[in-house]
C-alpha cells in the first residue's frame, strides 16, 4: 500500500469511490464504449525500468484513433444524450485532444459537432478537427473568450455543451483506461497519471475500485501547479509556455477537485527539462510519439526518483498530438542537454588562417562542425577581433570535454553555450 505520509490530500476511498463518481458509473462506460474506441496495449518497458529503478509499465493512448485518451470520456457522454439532444448537436470550447474526439464520435454517432477555438489556435489544430467532422467557430483571443462565446452559443442554439474535463460522464469514459491497464498488468502498486481531462478522476476511482490499497500519484507542470496548490492549500502563480499544454489548467473544475481531494495519494510537479527529456526518452526507447503531457506521467518518475524506486508503476501516454517541428526542438534540445550537441563561443583575431587553426583541432578531437557564425560588428571586442560560434556534434559530452581543454591548452578564450 502507498505510503500513508504521502497522502496530503485526504483520506482515499477503499471502496466505490467518491459518491459523485462510482466504481460502478466507470464500468458502465466501459460496456458503453466498448468496441468504439481501441483498447490500447499495457506494456512493461524493461529498458525505462532500469533506466528509472522502478518496474514501469505503460499505457499507450496515444494509439488511440485521434492519439488520445480524449475520445473515451467524449463518446461516454455523447452515448447518454437522449434523441433530441442529438439531433440539435453537440458543442465544446477546445484547441486539443478533447476537440478532436468529440468530433470524431459525435460525426461517427450522426451528431452534428461545433468547437470553439481561440483565434490563436494555431491551423493545424483546426485543421485536424475539421478533418475528423468537427466545425471550428473561432472566437476570441484566449480559451476563457472561447469558452464564454461556446457557452453563448450552447443557450442560443439549444445544444448540449460537453465540457473537457469537469463533467461525471467524461471522467467516467476516462476512467476505463485503468480497467484495462489493471486487468492487463495486476501487478501494479502505484499509477502516476497526469491532471487533466478527468483522466487521473476517473482512473484513480476506477482503480481504487479494483485495488482499495493502489497508489494514486497526480502529475502537473511546474509552471501551471494549479491541483497542487488546491490540494496543498498553497497561492502559486500559474502560467507560462509549458511543452504540456494538454495539462495546463488555470482554474481546476470544481468536480474533479472534489473527486481528487477525496482519492489521491499526492500530487508532483515536473520541470520543462524533464518533459522535453522523457519525449525524447520515449521515443528513443520505446519509439512511440507522446506529446508534453503524454511524457508527464515518465516525467515524474524520473523526477522523483527515490520515491519510485522499486516499485511497480503504471503510467499512461494520454496523447501523442505534437507539432513536428516542436518534435524536432525537443529532440535536438535533449541532444544538447546530454552532450551529443555543443556550440562553443571562440574569441579569434580577425585575419587570415585564425578559424582554419581552430578547425584543425576539431578534427583532431574528430568532434564535427555543423554550423559557424562569425560576428565582427556586434561584439565588444576590439576592431581587430571576432567571435566564432561553431555548432557541434560528438558521440558524447567527454569527446566534447577533450576539445575544449584542447583550444585552452591552445591559448584560446572560448566558453560554452549551455541550454537553460
Amino acid at each position: 500500500m502507498e505510503n500513508a505520509a504521502l497522502r496530503t490530500a485526504g483520506q482515499p476511498q477503499s471502496g466505490q469511490g467518491h459518491a459523485l463518481l462510482t466504481f460502478a458509473d466507470v464500468q458502465a462506460a466501459a460496456e458503453r464504449i466498448a468496441g468504439q474506441v481501441v483498447r490500447t496495449p499495457t506494456m512493461y518497458s524493461k529498458t525505462l525500468s532500469a533506466i528509472t529503478g522502478a518496474d514501469i509499465w505503460i499505457k499507450f493512448e496515444n494509439h488511440q484513433f485521434t492519439a488520445a485518451y480524449k475520445e473515451r470520456g467524449a463518446l461516454n457522454a455523447l452515448l447518454q444524450l437522449d434523441e433530441e439532444q442529438r439531433a440539435r448537436g453537440v458543442i465544446a470550447a477546445s484547441a486539443g485532444n478533447h476537440a478532436q474526439g468529440l468530433s470524431y464520435h459525435g460525426t461517427r454517432l450522426g451528431m452534428p459537432v461545433t468547437i470553439v477555438m481561440p483565434r490563436t489556435t494555431p491551423t493545424v489544430k483546426v485543421m485536424q478537427t475539421e478533418s475528423v467532422g468537427g466545425k471550428v467557430v473561432l472566437e476570441g483571443e484566449t480559451f476563457d473568450e472561447a469558452y464564454a462565446h461556446a457557452r453563448r452559443l450552447e443557450s442560443e442554439l439549444g445544444l448540449t455543451f460537453v465540457h473537457p474535463f469537469d463533467d461525471p460522464r467524461v471522467a467516467a469514459g476516462q476512467g476505463t483506461v485503468a480497467l484495462e491497464m489493471l486487468e492487463d498488468a495486476p501487478d501494479i502498486e502505484t499509477l502516476v497519471v497526469p491532471i487533466g481531462g478527468g483522466l487521473l478522476s476517473g482512473m484513480g476511482v476506477a482503480a481504487r475500485g479494483i485495488k482499495p490499497g493502489i497508489g494514486l500519484i497526480g502529475v502537473q507542470a511546474q509552471l501551471f501547479p494549479s491541483m497542487y496548490a488546491k490540494l496543498k492549500h498553497l497561492d502559486l502563480p500559474c502560467g507560462g509556455d509549458t511543452l504540456a499544454e494538454g495539462i495546463a489548467v488555470k482554474e481546476p473544475g470544481q468536480f474533479t477537485s472534489q473527486v481528487l481531494a477525496q482519492i489521491v495519494d499526492d500530487v508532483v510537479l515536473v520541470g520543462e527539462a524533464a518533459l522535453e527529456s522523457a519525449v525524447a526518452l520515449l521515443l528513443q526507447i520505446e519509439k512511440t510519439v507522446v506529446e508534453g503531457a503524454g511524457a508527464a506521467g515518465l516525467a515524474a518518475v524520473m523526477t522523483h526518483r527515490k520515491r519510485f524506486a522499486g516499485r511497480k508503476v503504471g503510467v499512461v501516454l494520454c496523447g501523442g498530438n505534437i507539432d513536428t517541428r516542436l518534435l524536432a526542438n525537443v529532440l535536438l534540445r535533449d541532444l544538447a542537454r546530454s552532450g551529443r550537441l555543443g556550440r562553443l563561443r571562440i574569441t579569434l583575431q580577425d585575419r587570415p588562417g585564425a578559424l582554419f587553426k581552430v578547425v584543425e583541432e576539431f578534427n583532431r578531437y574528430q568532434v564535427n562542425i555543423l554550423e559557424v557564425w562569425h560576428q565582427r560588428i556586434f561584439t565588444s571586442l576590439p576592431a581587430k577581433g571576432l567571435t566564432a560560434e561553431i555548432e557541434c556534434e560528438a558521440r558524447d559530452r567527454e569527446q566534447i570535454d577533450l576539445l575544449v581543454a584542447g583550444l585552452r591548452a591552445k591559448g584560446y578564450d572560448l566558453e560554452q553555450v549551455e541550454l537553460g
